[in-house]
């Protein structure tokens, strides 16, 4: 049987740095995040009895065997899921770049598990979906619903899900996703393994809590400037954990930096819009829709170009197959 899912990477609002367990993707704590209208992950799966083993292609550059490795064993443990051996070939394409902030391995492994597990005729509810997907990137568990998400960070296995907070029209809300040239040297995987490191871990942690109260209330009471505020220091104190860990890691690139300084400006200048950064040198804007087009001018005087994206749906079927 051959599947086709449609998943799309989610900005975290609320994020998360370092694991309390590295092989089962627990994070040290809740997140919060928005699925992104706009930017897609489209993947075809089919387990086909005649392989020997599995055949990986993602953005028309077939996967070497190391490469390929972390979809194998996700593969893997679908393949588990449903009891049988048969190796799979698969087809993914994005929309937008990788290995460069904008989380394309949650939207990848999110569009992986979904197309995975209907192609090997199984049927787990969402909760299960986003647990599974999990255990192949973890913020892939917060992409499986749509809209703001938050996604559970437990203690167990079956402890650590997402779950919706509200639907994609629930706010006013923009993403100017700024494309600041560069790809990560070092990857989310291999930074969180540092991130108990940092002698600012533990203050971090401790405002997150708050974080994550303000957050939700700003989603629940549609108030942008308290999601907007309060995302913005999340995502400060993030990248103070990287910068101080060790060795230090400094995702930020001179243009991320010019960015920031600019959003900072346009907020004193009273057009309110406020800035989250992931793992990587790009930026994301969080603005009304009236602030739009004239933040979107400014940062493109920069050089820079942007994608505009929204509040988006969570991962869904399509019969458009890839091959």
């Amino acid at each position: 049987m051959k599947a086709t899912a449609i998943a799309r990477p989610n900005l975290a609002l609320v994020k998360y740095w370092g694991k309390l367990n590295q092989e089962l993707n627990l994070p040290l704590n809740n997140n919060i995040g928005i699925t992104q209208e706009g930017l897609e992950t489209k993947t075809t799966v089919e387990f086909l009895p005649e392989l020997k083993e599995d055949e990986i292609e993602i953005d028309r550059k077939v996967l070497d065997k190391e490469k390929a490795k972390k979809m194998v064993k996700h593969l893997d443990r679908i393949r588990k899921l449903a009891n049988f051996s048969t190796r799979a070939k698969v087809i993914s394409e994005n929309s937008f770049p990788g290995s460069a902030g904008l989380a394309s391995s949650a939207s990848g492994f999110a569009a992986l598990s979904y197309a995975g597990v209907k192609a090997a005729g199984l049927e787990l509810t969402k909760k299960e979906l986003s647990i599974l997907a999990r255990k192949g990137s973890g913020s892939a568990c917060r992409s499986i619903f749509g809209g703001f998400v938050e996604w559970v960070s437990g203690r167990t296995d079956g402890g650590s899900y997402s779950e919706q907070i509200a639907p994609p029209e629930q706010m006013d809300i923009k993403l100017l996703v700024c494309l600041v040239p560069g790809e990560k040297k070092v990857s989310s995987t291999e930074g969180h393994k540092i991130a108990d490191t940092s002698p600012l871990l533990k203050c971090r942690l401790s405002s997150t809590k708050e974080n994550l109260t303000k957050i939700r209330t700003g989603i629940l009471e549609k108030d942008f400037s308290t999601l907007g505020k309060y995302s913005e220091r999340d995502t400060i104190t993030m990248h103070a954990v990287m910068m101080s860990s060790s060795p230090p890691l400094f995702y930020w690139s001179p243009k991320t930096l010019e960015i920031i300084k600019k959003v900072i400006e346009l907020r004193e200048s009273g057009t309110e819009c406020y800035f989250s950064i992931d793992a990587g040198p790009k930026v994301h804007i969080l603005c009304e829709e009236k602030n739009l087009n004239e933040i979107n001018r400014e940062i493109k005087k920069s050089g820079i170009n942007t994608i505009i994206s929204s509040p988006g749906e969570g991962v869904e079927l399509t019969n458009k197959h890839l091959f």
